[in-house]
């Protein structure tokens, strides 16, 4: 254990999760430094949110949820989601002293000696006796593969490095994804390219009315019955629907909205269906999600064979040590602070019930 950091919890990533989680072991009585560690490999505050394309202001976001402790008031509606959020979180961490460690990046999660876990980084080793991940999923953006794809002239792009509408001027762009980024993306894009595929797998699914508390337990625990089969995540979203609100509405009636079946083929110059259909194209955007950053967590073999990780409440099923916040059901900004909580409690009855080794 030579030049190895000993602490009680390290939490991994900053974002709206292993923010609320820090906070829940700073009012449990955890120290920064001395009992826990935040890393967080982004270079400031502010999450995946920090990269969020200029053209999603804040009065655009749906359902940011305050951070435990302290609420987002006052918030320029117009202004950069980016901006406003990072500020935010730079707020927070100060205020409860919160000492994120960054930019640090976490290579593997070990077994270690004395039932204590190893984190390895590019900042040293810590040795955990619980391990809080809150990865996110941003890193990790999800790409189709397609026959042609790799033949395809024009330029392909994910909702990761989505750049802004401007940038598809006088360009005709397929976007690929039946999600509340597609649809964004589409109804920006609309005006300064001149023409727009909008191209799912699914049919998508409108939801109208209001969405209430009933109906979010409803889809959350849609998406908490896959995790605890060991299946891989769904978003929440994918079981609730888009609401249908009034943007949509305009998007559908100017045909901006109006949805293709997935094509089955890429070619040099554009898509083609099987039925003999083609659109040329000079950009496909790919707004097809993201997947589970947990490739560091590969080590512990946590993994279930549906390919997911069997999770009992939130920490995995095949090891109690280890928590994910911010996965599947409480990959919302309310789940995730819900969850950050849970986790700090059954990790105090865990550290209770198994005193440190001397």
């Amino acid at each position: 254990m030579n030049n190895t950091h000993e602490v009680d919890v390290v939490v991994i990533g900053a974002g709206q999760a292993g923010l609320a989680a820090a906070y829940h072991l700073r009012r449990s009585g955890f120290e920064p430094d001395r009992d826990f560690v935040v890393l967080d490999h982004s270079p400031g505050p502010g999450g995946a949110w920090q990269f969020r394309w200029p053209s999603l202001t804040y009065g655009k976001v749906h359902g940011m949820h305050a951070l435990p402790g302290m609420e987002l008031t006052d918030a320029d509606p117009e202004r950069p989601s980016a901006e406003v959020i990072s500020a935010y979180f730079d707020r927070y961490e100060r205020a409860f002293d919160l000492r994120v460690r960054r930019p640090v990046d976490v290579r593997a999660v070990r077994e270690g000696p004395g039932g204590r876990l190893l984190v390895e980084t590019s900042d040293g080793v810590w040795a955990a006796r619980a391990l809080i991940n809150a990865t996110g999923t941003w890193d990790r953006p999800f790409w189709p593969r397609y026959p042609g794809q790799e033949t395809f002239r024009g330029r392909q792009l994910h909702t990761a490095r989505y750049p802004g509408p401007e940038q598809f001027a006088g360009q005709r762009v397929v976007v690929v994804g039946g999600g509340a980024s597609g649809t964004q993306h589409l109804l920006e894009i609309a005006s300064y390219a001149t023409a727009t595929t909008w191209v799912t797998r699914r049919p998508p699914v409108f939801r109208e009315g209001p969405f209430d508390e009933d109906a979010g337990r409803a889809a959350v625990a849609l998406v908490e019955e896959r995790v605890r089969q060991g299946l891989p995540p769904r978003s929440v979203v994918s079981v609730t629907g888009l609401p249908l609100n009034d943007a949509i509405r305009q998007g559908i009636e100017d045909g901006v909205l109006d949805r293709q079946p997935m094509f089955d083929r890429i070619t040099p110059t554009g898509v083609d269906w099987a039925d003999g259909r083609h659109v040329d194209a000079d950009v496909i955007l790919w707004a097809t999600g993201f997947r589970a950053a947990l490739g560091h967590l590969a080590p512990l073999r946590l993994r279930a064979p549906g390919g997911g990780i069997r999770m009992e409440g939130t920490h995995a099923a095949a090891d109690p040590r280890v928590h994910l916040v911010g996965y599947g059901p409480s990959a919302s900004t309310i789940g995730a602070n819900r969850a950050g909580r849970a986790a700090v409690r059954d990790i105090r009855r865990l550290l209770e019930r198994e005193p440190a080794a001397a």
